[in-house]
């Protein structure tokens, strides 16, 4: 029927044991090890937090931000595609009447838990306002608190893009 029979290999004591794939292993450990003890100017490293990288691409994933309209007020029209799109479900929106003569909501309320968010851009992609965007260039948020990982719409609106455009 044309079946081929393979050879297993590794049926001695030795190869059962794996010593020559371990001493191999630890021969290139070490002569890595013995070269950057000898000389330390070729050891890549970045003093973080100190300095901040210099590899941030435009296409990077940060923290987010919403955006304003060129009167100041929010962009976003609380439509919900962006929680809706969110495969983890960390944005939360209540949305309110405008009350300066515009046909369209407002959030009243919009949060997002970075704790729970996987910054996989869905938001983004959805919002058909372009009302949210992930270019802060912040890739490190530190908190103490739980709470302090949710992001509010005040905090959101503070963000600046990467580029230092509004």
């Amino acid at each position: 029927m044309g079946i081929k029979i393979v050879p297993r290999y590794g049926k001695s004591f030795k190869d059962k044991l794996y010593l020559p794939a371990i001493f191999a292993g630890m021969k290139t450990t070490m002569s890595h090890f013995a070269k950057n003890l000898s000389d330390t100017s070729n050891i890549k490293t970045e003093c973080y937090p100190e300095m901040k990288p210099q590899d941030i691409t435009q296409r990077y994933r940060g923290v987010h931000r919403l955006t304003h309209r060129d009167d100041g007020s929010v962009r976003c029209v609380a439509c919900f595609m962006c929680a809706t799109a969110c495969p983890a479900d960390c944005i939360f929106i209540e949305g309110k009447e405008r009350r300066d003569g515009i046909d369209e909501k407002m959030p009243a309320v919009f949060k997002i838990d970075l704790l729970e968010c996987v910054f996989c851009g869905g938001c983004v992609e959805a919002c058909p306002c372009d009302a949210i965007r992930m270019d802060t260039g912040i890739f490190s948020f530190v908190a103490k608190r739980r709470k302090d990982f949710v992001l509010d719409k005040e905090q959101l609106l503070a963000h600046k893009s990467f580029e230092g455009e509004k």
